[in-house]
């Protein structure tokens, strides 16, 4: 065995105490809950990337109009979102 490390018997003797301990029927409707919690989170993630982006294109357009309304002149240029992917 190496120093710290966990062998595949010590999972299976783990996995087979928490079936023990909850059942299967519970573990997978903590499974289900989990699933759903990380859904819910990646959509308001999306959701939130996505208001960024619009509220970007909104200061931008706003910024177009003064100038317009002040006399200078504006370049029309497609408005690209950040990339904020890490």
């Amino acid at each position: 065995m190496g120093a710290g490390g966990i062998s595949i018997w010590q999972l299976l003797i783990i996995l087979v105490i928490v079936l023990l301990l909850f059942g299967t029927k519970r573990l997978k409707g903590i499974g289900s809950d989990l699933g759903n919690a990380i859904k819910g989170f990646r959509s308001a993630m999306s959701e939130s990337e996505k208001a960024e982006a619009e509220a970007e294109a909104k200061r931008v357009e706003q910024t177009a109009e003064k100038r317009v309304a002040d006399g200078e002149p504006v370049k029309h240029e497609p408005v690209k979102p950040s990339d904020k992917s890490a």
